[in-house]
């Protein structure tokens, strides 16, 4: 197949389109930037110029492949509404541009945080407020696009999506522990997060994109719930520090996030489709050092 991606040079994108190549696709990349362009060329995949607002762009993207898998998010938590409009337009417009013609869309979202710690599966939906709401919202109408002729899925992803240069929460708790020069969690630290390895994350999108009924809801979870207080412990013995509690307030935007019990299960998803993760879990992946060999940087 020839597959559309946007995001295809962000952090899972850079996973997925290399993914792609290797199963004998095609892929075109969306690149809003030069740099953007230069790694999308690198990786052998063919470069779309444009961005979340380029409309047209978008619709020739999905219009010129036999699929698409929207990747791309503008991961800008002070404005965090405005990304979900942003988000709503790029699925309304490629969705509109594929109705009738039977080719995949596959967008990505997240896992929903249920109450009383109850493990979230691919039936469940996030209780409205929360911070998944919006995105589940967006994938929602994704998933609906399937009574119009397009073989739309959905894969969420967890909290953590780790690896060898993962710029995300985890590299975001460890900048907070070298600054404070202690590793925190909030309250007693047993509030848990779901993991996924990208690579194995990459996997699930090529799955996804090849084989996922019409109207399906995937879970690309590995790990189904991770303390937090293990998080920071892990990373207090890489930087030297103490593991200890700390308010909320004192990991910013993640703080909210951090204080949600949300484990997720992914039974559903491998039966479905026979995945299987098989890179390392979270806390092995930590404890392999390279997250800290230098600060990560944010991703696009």
């Amino acid at each position: 197949m020839r597959i559309f991606v946007t995001g295809a040079s962000g952090w899972i994108g850079s996973a997925v389109v290399p993914e792609l190549l290797g199963a004998g696709h095609q892929v075109v990349g969306l690149a809003r930037s030069d740099s953007s362009a230069a790694a999308i060329t690198a990786a052998g995949a063919q470069v779309l110029r444009g961005d979340l607002d380029d409309l047209d762009a978008l619709r020739a993207g999905a219009t010129g492949c036999d699929a698409v898998i929207h990747l791309a998010f503008i991961h800008d938590f002070t404005r965090f509404a405005d990304s979900i409009s942003a988000d709503a337009r790029a699925i309304e417009a490629m969705g509109a541009a594929l109705e009738g013609t039977g080719k995949a869309l596959v967008i990505a979202s997240g896992t929903p945080a249920l109450a009383d710690g109850r493990v979230a599966t691919e039936r469940d939906a996030p209780a409205p407020g929360s911070p998944t709401a919006g995105r589940a919202a967006n994938a929602q109408a994704a998933v609906d696009l399937a009574g119009y002729g397009v073989r739309s899925s959905v894969v969420r992803l967890p909290r953590t999506v780790h690896g060898a240069g993962d710029p995300g929460f985890i590299a975001r708790l460890i900048g907070i522990a070298r600054d404070k020069s202690v590793s925190g969690y909030v309250g007693d630290g047993f509030n848990r997060w779901p993991a996924v390895h990208v690579q194995d994350a990459a996997r699930l999108f090529r799955l996804a994109v090849e084989q996922a009924p019409a109207g399906s809801v995937l879970h690309a979870v590995a790990d189904e719930g991770v303390r937090i207080r293990d998080i920071a412990e892990v990373i207090a013995r890489h930087l030297n520090v103490p593991a200890a509690s700390a308010p909320v307030g004192d990991f910013g935007f993640l703080g909210p996030i951090l204080a949600v019990d949300q484990p997720a299960s992914s039974a559903l998803t491998r039966e479905l489709l026979g995945w299987q993760p098989f890179h390392p879990a979270l806390l092995e992946d930590l404890s392999k050092g390279h997250y800290f060999a230098s600060t990560a940087g944010e991703d696009e």
